[in-house]
């Protein structure tokens, strides 16, 4: 099993989606990773050879941020916009749909499960 960036991608698929496996990697950034690296995407990760994989490395640490570093920025970013109480900032805060989605039926991921408007009658 090949490991970048303290990742360990699975051997049986191709190099193209094992890359995806990377957090801050996707299908077109791993497709221009293997493009820059001059090695085909159709290849699977078990043929890779040594040279192969420390020229994927390579590229990766030099031009793209991803896991920790990628997830820390994501996470201040959103603080950020909590901070300065900006609508998406408050929205996150609320932990409502960010991006305009309709709440009134739906959003049951986002809201979290129903609340009941009664309340249980207390014994005297």
């Amino acid at each position: 099993m090949a490991r970048i960036s303290g990742v360990d991608i699975p051997n049986e698929k191709k190099i193209k989606i094992s890359l995806t496996y990377i957090f801050g990697i996707g299908r077109t950034s791993a497709l221009k990773i293997l493009e820059t690296a001059k090695i085909d995407p159709e290849l699977r990760t078990k043929n890779l050879d040594d040279d192969q994989i420390s020229s994927i490395r390579t590229v990766i640490s030099e031009n793209y941020t991803i896991e920790g570093s990628a997830r820390t920025s994501n996470v201040m970013d959103i603080k950020r916009l909590m901070d300065i109480g900006c609508y998406r900032g408050i929205r996150h805060r609320r932990g409502l749909p960010v991006r305009g989605q309709n709440t009134k039926n739906n959003s049951r991921t986002r809201k979290g499960k129903k609340k009941l408007a009664i309340k249980k009658k207390r014994k005297v």
